[in-house]
């Protein structure tokens, strides 16, 4: 919608152009368009409403009202039709919509004059042969007029001007943009790196722009939608300089602030700082865009099939098969092994990444003095075998994967299905993978969900039809592949074709799904087929309820590589902190260690997709047990040219951190929060936790603020960066600070010693005891006999340190 200001620029750029400037009258009529063309569409209909309520009695005592509306209304809709040619002439504004609105205005002039006649014959001496068909072009002229101006509201505000307030459009934006990785196109452009550019460039002018700068419409000769138009710009000139954003016009535009009469885009959100980065890198770039679209694929295609790679040769020490593999891309990338981290540091990782709960100072005793040489994998087997805290910590990353969530809009409206119960005793069972991905995708009552559930949504737009969504979010979750592109357009970012998507699409349609480009239907409809031939054939003719269940068998198969290979480095990401391949949705990437992610996925097929037995092979790795590395940004974490050298230091979750305040501190959330209690299906003898664990109660402002999603779409990571509102919510936060007051009254209640006090802090919330510094400086500020308040104090200052905070 980049919408150049036509009053400011409308002389002098018509005459810089070659043109004579247009006669001033004509364009003055021509604004008197919009004005004048809201008579008819008011007086029009009303009188055609008037005229339902005299189908008994002609003769009416509101006839002279009708007769007097419609003549205003037929003489006003007759003038609009010239005016509003006047304005398309002299402004610039050209397109297909334009084109639907003006042939629609000129049918409305043209029945507005019919409407005159038979008023005319009417007003003399009514007969039944004169009524009737006056009553058809009354009508028939109030459908004309008020559909031009439902036409000539899109050519103003939008096509989407009256949908985009819907519930249903709340997250379309969400749903269709993707993270924008800046730091893969800073170094010099490789031509897979420049496609992949050029894609995500013309993705955000999709998103933003087309509205009003496309075929469709086309504001101030301005069209980005192809490379010919978007060089030659618009009424005002070039819009970009290649290789000087500094001097591009375009740039200067979306950079300011909202309601300015140049900022683009004039209509709906402004592009976030991502997107105008992007842009100005482009720019920069010399804005590079392809001639034509025959061309050779550059992009990266990952191979479907398994591939079980041989083993490098063993190595003393290097007992896990990953650590071979770890071993042997350091030794081509000439990096050393980081030393292994001490037996608290491994505890405290291995227990929040297994339940998500930091170990007890008495965990901690014991793992000390425990003499076993195998200790470590010993407690992580215990660990992975206290079913219940790791389902409970589990659940998080599978409820953000899976849209699942305990409130919202879906489930008011019934058109959104939890999935809680399925899911926590899947995990709790240790479900294999394969039956887990097939009783999703040919879904019981219970684990329905995540195909039905996207229904609440309704038919956003062509690509976003529930249909769609599914395929995208089967792609998405299951396969590692981004088809939000593809859903409205070939892709720009890969070789996926829109007929493709549809083919996917059409397994979770009831029905044959017609295929829309850029949501104008084409007439054609799609096959049916799973995304790669090699997998097999769904029948096109069967019910959805067996589309479905075919989908399910043949993508399960060991066959699909793909399928195994997303889950483990989805896994590998959760303990490491950086996928194998980034970003794990789109596993066309490059990953840093090809024969690991293969080997990997072979080895959790041959396992019996074991998801337990594939996080115990990671966490009794050296690598994982390494010290972790720390980085400037997130953006040397993701950036093409990333070197593995051992796990990546990350912040705790927003359920890791407020199960560790609940269960050190005071309870965040209150029992009457839980959502689901999976605790009141176990035997008696189970004991219940003593707080409320985050993964099971609904969401909410501080959750949120720390990170977790709304879960209205698929999140298969979350921002690694902290905010500003993370920030507040952390140390002005009403929950945190109401916890950490009921807490510190607690703690008065049971110790008074400040020495006692810290210690015990210390030793619950950092696993160490604090040393003379922290001890001098705690005693400082607590005092000889300290009061709640400061006992507070002290728990600000420590659930506030990153060493708290981070998982090391």
């Amino acid at each position: 919608m980049l919408l150049f200001d036509i009053s400011a620029f409308a002389q002098t750029e018509v005459v810089e152009s070659g043109q004579e400037p247009a006669f001033w009258l004509w364009q003055f009529f021509g604004r008197l368009h919009p004005l004048i063309v809201h008579f008819p569409i008011a007086l029009i209909v009303v009188a055609a409403l008037m005229e339902l309520f005299t189908f008994r009695e002609f003769n009416s005592k509101i006839r002279p009202g009708i007769m007097i509306l419609a003549s205003i209304g037929a003489i006003s809709a007759i003038l609009a039709a010239p005016m509003g040619w006047l304005l398309a002439t002299n402004e610039g504004t050209s397109g297909d919509l334009l084109d639907l609105h003006k042939w629609i205005g000129i049918g409305t002039a043209i029945l507005s004059l019919i409407t005159l006649f038979f008023l005319s014959k009417i007003r003399r001496r009514p007969t039944s042969s004169q009524i009737k068909p006056f009553r058809a072009t009354l009508f028939l002229t109030a459908i004309c007029v008020s559909v031009a101006g439902h036409f000539g509201g899109s050519l103003t505000h939008g096509e989407d001007f009256l949908t985009e307030v819907l519930p249903s459009k709340a997250n379309e934006f969400e749903i269709e943009k993707t993270p924008i990785n800046l730091a893969a196109y800073k170094a010099e452009l490789t031509p897979e790196k420049e496609m992949k550019l050029i894609g995500e460039v013309r993705m955000v002018l999709a998103h933003n722009c087309y509205k009003c700068h496309s075929g469709s419409k086309i504001e101030a000769e301005l069209r980005l939608d192809e490379k010919e138009f978007f060089f030659a710009g618009g009424e005002s000139g070039q819009i970009l300089i290649p290789g000087n954003p500094g001097e591009s016009e375009i740039i200067r535009r979306i950079n300011l602030r909202k309601n300015h009469d140049d900022v683009m885009p004039s209509k709906g959100k402004l592009l976030n700082k991502q997107e105008k980065e992007l842009i100005a890198l482009w720019i920069a770039k010399g804005a590079p865009w392809p001639d034509g679209a025959a061309q050779q694929s550059i992009y990266r295609v990952a191979k479907l099939a398994p591939r079980n790679p041989a083993l490098p040769a063993y190595k003393a020490g290097l007992d896990n098969p990953i650590d071979l593999w770890v071993d042997s891309y350091l030794q081509e990338n000439k990096l050393e092994w980081k030393e292994l981290v001490d037996d608290k540091t491994y505890l405290r990782r291995i227990y929040l990444d297994i339940t998500g709960l930091i170990p007890s100072p008495k965990d901690l005793e014991e793992f000390r003095r425990d003499s076993r040489p195998d200790k470590r994998s010993i407690w992580l087997q215990d660990l992975l075998s206290k079913s219940d805290d790791y389902a409970t910590h589990w659940l998080t990353f599978w409820n953000d994967v899976l849209r699942n969530d305990y409130t919202g809009t879906g489930y008011i409206t019934k058109g959104r299905y939890n999935i809680t119960d399925w899911l926590y005793t899947s995990l709790r069972d240790n479900k294999p993978y394969d039956q887990f991905v097939k009783e999703l995708l040919n879904p019981t009552d219970k684990s329905k969900g995540f195909i039905e559930g996207i229904r609440w949504r309704g038919t956003v737009n062509a690509s976003q039809r529930t249909e769609m969504q599914a395929a995208q979010n089967v792609g998405q979750v299951i396969l590692g592949l981004n088809l939000k592109c593809a859903s409205c357009h070939d892709s720009f970012i890969s070789d996926w074709k829109l007929e493709e998507s549809y083919a996917f699409a059409n397994i979770f349609a009831d029905s044959t799904l017609e295929v829309s480009r850029c949501e104008v239907p084409t007439g054609k409809f799609a096959k049916t087929e799973i995304l790669w031939e090699e997998l097999g054939d769904i029948d096109s003719a069967a019910t959805k309820a067996e589309k479905l269940r075919q989908l399910a068998d043949k993508l399960v198969q060991p066959a699909n590589g793909r399928m195994y290979r997303t889950i483990v480095n989805r896994v590998w990401k959760q303990l490491m902190g950086r996928g194998i391949v980034e970003p794990v949705d789109e596993m066309d990437n490059e990953p840093w260690s090809q024969d690991l992610l293969d080997w990997l996925a072979s080895d959790f097929v041959e396992n019996g997709y074991d998801l337990k037995d594939l996080i115990y092979q990671i966490a009794s790795s050296k690598i994982y047990q390494s010290q972790s590395i720390g980085y400037e940004s997130y953006d040397a974490v993701m950036a093409d040219d990333y070197k593995f050298n051992g796990m990546v230091r990350r912040r705790m979750t927003a359920e890791q951190f407020s199960d560790a305040v609940s269960e050190i501190v005071y309870p965040l959330f209150p029992e009457e929060e839980i959502k689901y209690n999976p605790f009141e299906l176990q035997k008696p003898e189970h004991i219940t936790p003593s707080f409320a664990r985050a993964s099971l109660v609904a969401n909410n402002p501080f959750l949120t603020a720390l990170g977790r999603p709304n879960r209205e779409i698929v999140s298969t990571s979350r921002e690694a960066q902290g905010s500003l509102l993370q920030a507040l919510e952390l140390t002005n936060g009403e929950r945190l600070n109401t916890a950490l007051q009921k807490g510190a009254a607690k703690w008065k209640t049971q110790l008074s010693d400040p020495v006692q006090i810290t210690e015990e802090l210390y030793l619950k919330a950092l696993n160490r005891k604090p040393n003379e510094k922290e001890m001098a400086i705690a005693k400082a500020s607590l005092g000889q006999n300290p009061d709640a308040a400061k006992i507070q104090d002290l728990f600000w200052a420590v659930i506030l340190l990153p060493e708290f905070q981070m998982v090391n």
